[in-house]
């Protein structure tokens, strides 16, 4: 039997208080002092492998400068700013532009993100000079004495030193999940957790040399991969440069070599034709609408630790809480004491008081017991067994001063208590008002016999009040009306927890199931949790079981959660989501971090994502239209040899007004469309149809105007018209993009069409930008060739609307 003992922050100890006759107060080691740190520092022995929440700042740069898009931009542009006018030139300084704000926007997003890691990072508390400190992790060196407790990780590689009932779960690492039991010499495994007890350990392995260094470099970096989005794009890129590649010598060769024209204009004309079709501008807008979405969160004290946690979020389409911490705030109060048995309640409270002494890191309700019974008698703490989600009980062996030993045990009653025990009678009328209740026993077994919670001795019944969070409420109402499906598993008793989600007015609330009666068979246990709502008594394994039995029912599914019992879940979900004040652990594994505790927070991860994914899916539609109109274009010049009906400069114009200034504003507007999947697919199968009309309705009026005009300025006059009519199909394009209408989206669209105007109307416009419309016949034709193609596009999009719906 050992005395259970604690360290204070001054360095002396703190616990349990001997009797008369106790034994010694056992001596815990101080720790490296000082010079011993000093000296480990100067030695390099630190771990100081940096944990970044984001990439670097040369990351961001090289990321957004050197694409492949960019370096063929980059050429053409160094090419036309030799051979053309300025004018020509113009599409290299919007690259330019756009890549500025793409680094400056990534980097408001890291500055947000550092900020918040640093406020969200856990320092572990290490001992040095005999007085325990909380330290950056990256402080630690080799030989550091590093304390733990429930829900602590551990950071670095080491020895166990003193360990007290200290239980760690080496899942993470492993795969194994039953908690492993630690003895002092036995060795930490880093990237382990703490699920019971305490104790300390000596740092054997710091800095590169921890595998705790790159498994918490991994956990905290801020990734831009694993998105369906990011991944789509990339796909439709793969496919534009092996259309673009083709298609550009067709018409290097059709330019410089069929038509023999004049050299610089035929490479003005060349280049103006290969520039459109790179959607140069998706990957920035891309970057920036997930850059601001990290600023926005990261106003609302959202950690974004992966940043395609935002996108992932909108997908989830069911949402599994814990209720402790995330439907009720962490602290209870106790409201009731019930004697059982005669006991009397002056000696109930003693033991009451003398338990919540022995554990010097209590849970939330054994706080609430210290809070009600101090420890008043000077009992001696011979044994101890810390509380564990697993087994729903902790217990404590006294010698209470008059010559006499007991065990006590504190936990869950229908564990401890057989099911036909009367008082669970009364316990459920307890659970149905939605308190919480504890059983006091006493055992007459060792608390190292596996057999420590059988025949017991029921001495009282404490009952304790859970505040339900403000918030919870409408939180729950906010995803009952996104057709997002909400389970409460919690590892409470069944009744209580369906008492909590009744006054929440939570949906299913009245059919609360008691997890022991699940199935293991996970078809099975998927038919449950797909037709119930509330789940109690909850074992850690049982919540990573419900999790991938959600997941083969093809459901997306977030987990949210604040305690070492949710870590496993947390990990294996879709989506993590921890609160700032749990442990570690969780916060190490979850990809989101709400630092202000707040469940009320998710609908705001949610909306960020659904604007993400809604508002990229619009522009990529804008962008492909124009990528497949140039490619058709390219094609239809290099079979009929006529020249290239456009310049540089006036794609430059067109792809501004209908293109890149609106998908600005759309990438960043509001959108609480529900996230739909199939990506391309869905961007496809408007961009093609879209670009097609375009590129058939622009050659036409080109052809037209071929024949109608004469002499040495008809190319001019046929360029112009053909830009009328791919102006006017290319608005109608993102008329549509832009439904449903808003003031401030007419309002654009209006915008782009009266600059537009502006243009045609200004004469300097119109010299700049090669573009003067010359009579009256061939101008109406455009417009009336445009304004079919606005109709075939209309009956077009609809049609596929109605023939591949979403």
């Amino acid at each position: 039997m050992t005395q259970r003992a604690k360290i204070d922050t001054d360095g002396g100890e703190t616990g349990p208080r001997p009797g008369p006759a106790g034994p010694p107060v056992v001596h815990h080691p101080a720790g490296l002092t000082a010079a011993q740190v000093a000296e480990r520092v100067a030695r390099g022995e630190v771990n100081d492998v940096p944990l970044r929440s984001s990439r670097s700042t040369t990351d961001i740069v090289r990321a957004n400068v050197f694409t492949r898009f960019n370096a063929i931009i980059g050429v053409l542009w160094v090419i036309m700013l030799i051979v053309a006018p300025i004018q020509d030139s113009l599409f290299g300084f919007v690259i330019v532009a756009n890549t500025g704000i793409g680094i400056v926007q990534e980097l408001r997003a890291k500055k947000t993100l550092d900020g918040l890691a640093v406020i969200g990072e856990a320092k572990p508390t290490v001992r040095r000079d005999g007085a325990a400190a909380e330290i950056s992790t990256s402080e630690i060196v080799l030989g550091d004495l590093i304390e733990l407790g429930p829900g602590d990780k551990v950071v670095v590689d080491g020895e166990v030193a003193e360990a007290d009932s200290l239980e760690i779960d080496e899942s993470l690492l492993t795969g194994e999940a039953d908690p492993v039991v630690k003895k002092p010499g036995d060795r930490m495994m880093s990237g382990s957790f703490v699920v019971a007890g305490g104790g300390a350990f000596t740092a054997t392995k710091v800095g590169r040399e921890a595998y705790a260094a790159q498994l918490a470099e991994e956990a905290s970096r801020f990734t831009l991969v694993h998105s369906e989005l990011r991944t789509g794009i990339s796909t439709i890129l793969k496919y534009v440069t092996w259309m673009m590649v083709p298609t550009a010598i067709g018409l290097v060769i059709s330019q410089l070599v069929v038509k023999n024209n004049d050299f610089k204009e035929a490479v003005a004309r060349t280049v103006g034709g290969i520039v459109p079709m790179i959607p140069e501008g998706l990957v920035l807008l891309t970057s920036v609408a997930f850059a601001v979405g990290v600023i926005r969160l990261g106003r609302r004290q959202c950690l974004v630790q992966e940043l395609p946690a935002i996108e992932g979020l909108a997908r989830v389409d069911v949402v599994c809480l814990d209720k402790t911490g995330t439907l009720t705030e962490g602290g209870m109060d106790v409201t009731d004491l019930h004697p059982l048995d005669g006991s009397d309640e002056g000696y109930v409270r003693k033991v009451l008081g003398a338990l919540g002494e022995s554990d010097p890191r209590p849970n939330a309700s054994l706080q609430a017991i210290i809070e009600a019974y101090p420890d008043t008698v000077e009992w001696r703490c011979t044994e101890s067994l810390p509380f564990s989600s697993a087994r729903k009980y902790s217990g404590a062996s006294f010698s209470e001063g008059n010559g006499e030993d007991s065990t006590w045990l504190l936990g869950a009653p229908d564990v401890l208590l057989p099911p036909e025990d009367p008082t669970l009678t009364e316990i459920d009328h307890l659970n149905e008002q939605g308190l919480r209740v504890l059983l006091l026993a006493r055992t007459a077994h060792e608390l190292d016999d596996p057999e420590v919670a059988t025949d017991v001795r029921p001495t009282a019944l404490v009952v304790l009040e859970q505040r339900l969070r403000p918030d919870a409420a409408d939180t729950l109402a906010y995803f009952a009306d996104q057709k997002v499906a909400t389970k409460v598993i919690s590892g409470d008793n069944a009744v209580a927890v369906g008492a909590v989600a009744g006054k929440l007015d939570m949906p299913g609330a009245e059919n609360t199931i008691d997890a022991r009666q699940l199935p293991t068979d996970r078809e099975e246990m998927a038919k449950v949790l797909d037709e119930n709502a509330v789940f109690g008594r909850v074992t850690p394994q049982q919540k990573r079981d419900m999790v991938a039995a959600l997941q083969s029912h093809g459901h997306t599914v977030a987990m949210t959660g604040d305690g070492v019992n949710d870590v496993l879940a947390l990990k294996d979900a879709d989506i993590g989501v921890s609160m700032g004040s749990g442990s570690e652990a969780t916060r190490a594994v979850a990809q989101i971090v709400l630092l202000n505790n707040s469940f009320a927070s998710l609908p705001s991860v949610v909306a960020e994502g659904r604007r993400v994914i809604g508002n990229i899916t619009r522009v990529a539609t804008l962008f492909l239209t124009k990528t497949v109109y140039s490619v058709l274009l390219a094609v239809l010049v290099v079979v009929s040899q006529v020249e290239y009906p456009f310049l540089p400069r006036h794609l430059t114009l067109l792809s501004t007004l209908t293109i890149g200034v609106p998908a600005f504003f759309l990438a960043l507007a509001p959108n609480k469309e529900r996230a739909k999947p199939n990506f391309v697919r869905r961007v496809m199968r408007y961009a093609i149809p879209g670009g097609v009309i375009a590129a058939a309705a622009t050659f036409t009026t080109y052809l037209l105007a071929r024949h109608y005009y004469t002499g040495t300025d008809a190319l001019g006059a046929e360029t112009s018209a053909a830009t009328l009519t791919l102006f006017l199909v290319s608005m109608w394009v993102l008329a549509i993009i832009a439904r449903p209408y808003t003031w401030w989206r007419l309002a654009l669209v209006a915008a782009m069409g009266a600059a537009f105007l502006l243009v045609l109307a200004v004469p300097w416009l119109q010299d700049f930008f090669a573009l003067k419309l010359v009579g009256v016949t061939m101008p109406w034709t455009a417009v009336l060739i445009a304004a079919g193609g606005c109709v075939l596009l209309e009956a077009a999009w609809r049609w596929v609307d109605r023939r591949f719906p979403a």
